[in-house]
């Protein structure tokens, strides 16, 4: 949703219920990231008309923070957060989400290794490895990307886990075919969807 056209946020909000799966929300502080984004009132506001589940995906320092706050908010199934942010205390945040009944993530840049998450896999239900650096949309997909995702698949595999593997950036028609290939199982497409020409179309040509 951050490509989203915000002045007409109910026109995009009606797009996804039609045509997607979930509301991928970015929560940026300007700290972790180099970029603001939006917070509970813009999330609240999507979920009274959202008819999909929400993603949360929180680029922020010290995610425990707001883990309870925003899982609160209807429609909130899955929340996620970054290994780097989380300060050490990545197996507690794992857990506070748990235990506000919500899918517990960790996304990761593409300059974090991939095996760093591996710790983690047996606790998790998704991992977002993120294809682009966190904190602006319409960025290049990063082709090393896809190489990260066969890696972590295979150690998913490896240990017969049920973890989903999420891509957020740069993604789009062109290659999301490879990306499943990889093993990714959920798609975040922004730019790629809302500033098509026929949205919809553009959901169809990835699916």
């Amino acid at each position: 949703m951050l490509a989203a056209d915000f002045l007409n946020l109910g026109k995009d909000v009606d797009l996804v219920n039609r045509a997607a799966d979930i509301f991928h929300l970015d929560v940026m502080d300007g700290s972790f990231v180099p970029n603001l984004s939006f917070g509970f009132p813009v999330v609240e506001a999507i979920a009274k008309k959202a008819e999909k589940p929400l993603d949360v995906h929180l680029m922020i320092v010290s995610p425990w923070k707001y883990v309870e706050r925003f899982a609160s908010v209807k429609g909130v199934e899955m929340i996620s957060f970054h290994l780097e942010a989380a300060l050490g205390r990545t197996d507690g945040t794992i857990d506070l989400i748990h235990s506000c009944g919500v899918r517990a993530g960790i996304a990761i840049n593409p300059d974090c290794p991939v095996e760093s998450v591996f710790p983690y896999l047996d606790k998790v239900d998704f991992i977002l490895v993120m294809s682009v650096f966190a904190g602006f949309g319409g960025q290049k997909f990063i082709a090393a990307s896809l190489d990260r995702i066969r890696s972590l698949k295979a150690e998913i595999e490896r240990r017969s886990l049920n973890v989903g593997i999420e891509v957020d950036g740069g993604v789009g028609p062109d290659n999301a075919g490879l990306l499943n290939d990889a093993g990714a199982s959920i798609l975040v497409a922004g730019s790629s969807v809302f500033r098509a020409t026929r949205p919809e179309d553009a959901i169809s040509a990835m699916r």
